[in-house]
């Protein structure tokens, strides 16, 4: 698929949007768009793998007049309605949700919505209840690697990182970590990467500036529990993003179920608010089981979100709705493509028919 992205971004997407064909294309249901929120003014961007999943505020407000004017951007309680068969949708139905509870999601996006008069639901972790603000864990972890010497090596060794001398090998490396560290509760992951970050030689406030600098902070601090209220009083529906956004496939059985339903109950609890909607961390195939789905309805949400491409939803995959992700770069014909769930359906119909050669590809 990565072979064919370009052509496809480039030439097929811009004839089928300009012969409206994307609009045309039959599928089942509202689509529904994932961002991870918006690039703040002043940040200036330290990876693409990093910062490659949110976009601009350009672009977001492009995307958003776009919606207007061809779709019909719908409120997520309409979605629920719409997920329980209570309620029909218009043709064309979009909804957009936001994951991962940013600084700028209250700051840089939140704005841009209200300007266009759209909403969108926001999934938060627990983090964002404390008043304490912090990182996206591994995405702090991901910074502590690039801020590491070319070279070096984690103990223990059944988990350690070798001679890993480039950039892309950091982030090889850097995922076999995540994967690894979601076994463990945060208090204990917290205690490993205090661990990493002395084994890598990094200063105690490595990451001060990531806290004091205010491009920075909007673009990898969370929300607290006051700018979180902020954010809920405006009107905006909230989900649940888990207790500390593990890799869940990874998690014990207890963990996971501990990171799913507390991430409701405490939610409810700070917001005064039904707390109905899941979005799994990471959100993949490899990140998301039948477990999870499971646990979902167990715990009482009423529905669940993936973070797959594509926009073919039906009524009985309420635990397991794929989304659309939205990322950085992407042109209103690409946008369009994926709306429509034309791309998804190109990128089953090129996926390797060995699941292991796939491994990697995220056309």
């Amino acid at each position: 698929m990565k072979l064919i992205s370009p052509l496809l971004k480039h030439v097929v997407y811009p004839s089928l949007s300009r012969a409206g064909y994307l609009r045309r294309a039959p599928r089942i249901g509202p689509a529904v768009l994932t961002y991870h929120g918006v690039l703040p003014e002043g940040y200036k961007m330290i990876d693409p793998a990093l910062d490659g999943n949110l976009v601009t505020a350009e672009s977001l407000r492009q995307q958003l007049r776009f919606l207007k004017n061809q779709y019909n951007v719908i409120a997520p309680v309409e979605f629920m309605l719409w997920c329980e068969g209570k309620h029909e949708l218009p043709p064309g139905s979009v909804l957009l949700t936001c994951d991962d509870g940013l600084r700028n999601s209250l700051f840089d996006m939140l704005p841009i919505l209200q300007d266009a008069a759209l909403s969108c639901l926001f999934f938060v972790t627990g983090a964002s209840l404390a008043n304490t603000p912090t990182m996206l864990w591994y995405e702090e972890l991901y910074l502590m690697f690039l801020a590491a010497p070319e070279n070096f090596t984690l103990e223990p060794p059944q988990i350690g990182l070798h001679a890993t001398a480039s950039r892309r090998k950091k982030r090889s490396s850097w995922w076999e970590w995540v994967k690894t560290l979601s076994r463990y509760d945060l208090d204990r992951r917290r205690s490993l990467m205090g661990r990493i970050r002395m084994q890598l030689a990094l200063p105690d406030r490595w990451d001060a500036a990531y806290y004091e600098n205010a491009a920075l902070s909007r673009r990898f601090v969370m929300m607290n529990l006051p700018e979180l209220r902020q954010l809920a009083g405006a009107g905006i529906c909230v989900g649940a993003h888990t207790l500390s956004h593990p890799v869940l496939s990874q998690s014990p059985p207890e963990m996971a179920w501990t990171e799913i339903s507390e991430s409701k109950r405490d939610l409810e609890e700070a917001l005064g608010r039904e707390i109905w909607a899941l979005a799994y961390p990471f959100g993949d195939a490899s990140s998301v089981t039948p477990r999870e789905a499971q646990l979902a309805e167990q715990a009482g949400f009423r529905c669940a979100f993936l973070n797959t491409s594509g926009s073919l939803l039906t009524q009985t995959l309420k635990y397991a709705l794929p989304r659309a992700h939205i990322t950085a770069g992407m042109s209103l014909a690409e946008f369009e493509a994926h709306i429509s769930g034309v791309h998804r359906s190109l990128q089953e119909l090129f996926r390797p028919a060995n699941p292991s050669a796939a491994v990697g590809s995220n056309a």
